[in-house]
């Protein structure tokens, strides 16, 4: 038996079971009714803003494909990628093992568009890059101009630390971008490699990457509640380490681990606001595009079925 098969899914249930009990704990004397009061409270435009969010937030996504179709050179309609971005990412946001799962929709997707297995792996690669530039330079910047974000987990002030970690990963953006432009070797994983993108793509890459992360947060920061709302840099924050850990739990859509981190960060707000903002991320950034996914699958499948498969 190959225990590493199953390792990271193991890993992923004991978070969510983990993190679900500490949920609870948390927001135990409250019930449903609260719940469904804190959710109504919401008034018409801040569902409208969270929703143009989300929106937002998967164009942005799609920008990752057409980001990495642009660096192997290759065409395939604008429609179809961001169909297939869309699809790829709400499937995988929800399952987990977002690196794993995308390569495997991709691969049935774009090889349709006659993407070699090599292809694919360059733009799952490039797209992961892509999220990973975004969320260290995003997450820089919050460390610099707002060091008391880690405060709001940590108990006790680190500044000093806390704004040399923001500069740290600023300089490993800035050391990005100048191995780009000095043209350095290729990253080699056997006869697999990853040139550097060009400095144009890279510009794509520090733009539209960190646009997807600012609508996200974006999507929670209207639905919160206005009393005790610290603003929206200090949500960004909160947002980036709670969608870090979660990510890092392996937990599928971070279930329980994304909740319980949050509602740390924002300890000072009625929780049952916070809890409210949390279930219309869920909705907007993980349920509908679930729901519309699957009906893409279906309908892919379908399509190919009728041309014989591939």
């Amino acid at each position: 038996m190959n225990w590493r098969r199953y390792f990271w899914p193991v890993v992923g249930i004991a978070a969510v079971v983990f993190s679900l009990w500490l949920l609870l704990h948390e927001l135990r004397g409250i019930s449903l009714d609260d719940v469904w009061d804190g959710i109504v409270a919401i008034p018409g435009r801040g569902w409208m803003l969270a929703a143009l969010s989300s929106v937002i937030a998967y164009a942005s996504l799609a920008g990752y494909d057409h980001i990495a179709l642009l660096h192997i050179g290759k065409k395939v309609s604008w429609l179809f990628v961001t169909f297939c971005s869309f699809t790829t990412y709400a499937l995988s946001h929800n399952i987990g093992g977002s690196v794993f799962s995308g390569a495997v929709i991709r691969y049935r997707a774009y090889g349709t568009r006659g993407l070699t297995g090599k292809d694919v792996g360059v733009l799952v690669a490039i797209c992961w890059i892509t999220f990973v530039l975004s969320t260290i330079l995003v997450s820089g910047l919050v460390l610099v101009f707002e060091p008391e974000i880690i405060d709001r987990f940590s108990g006790a002030p680190h500044h000093g630390l806390t704004m040399a970690a923001g500069v740290a990963m600023l300089l490993l953006v800035a050391t990005y971008v100048f191995g780009s432009w000095l043209h350095l070797r290729p990253l080699k994983i056997g006869s697999f490699q990853i040139h550097y993108p060009a400095l144009p793509i890279v510009a794509r890459q520090l733009l539209i990457g960190p646009i997807e992360l600012l609508a996200a947060a974006a999507i929670i920061f209207f639905a919160l509640p206005v009393s005790g709302n610290p603003g929206y840099f200090v949500v960004l924050g909160v947002f980036l380490v709670s969608f870090s850990v979660a990510q890092i739990s392996h937990a599928p859509g971070g279930l329980g681990v994304f909740e319980v981190v949050f509602l740390a960060g924002l300890s000072h707000m009625d929780p049952v606001g916070v809890l409210a903002a949390l279930l219309v991320f869920r909705l907007f950034y993980l349920i509908i595009p679930l729901v519309i996914a699957l009906g893409v699958v279906l309908y892919f499948e379908h399509s190919q079925l009728g041309r014989g498969g591939n």
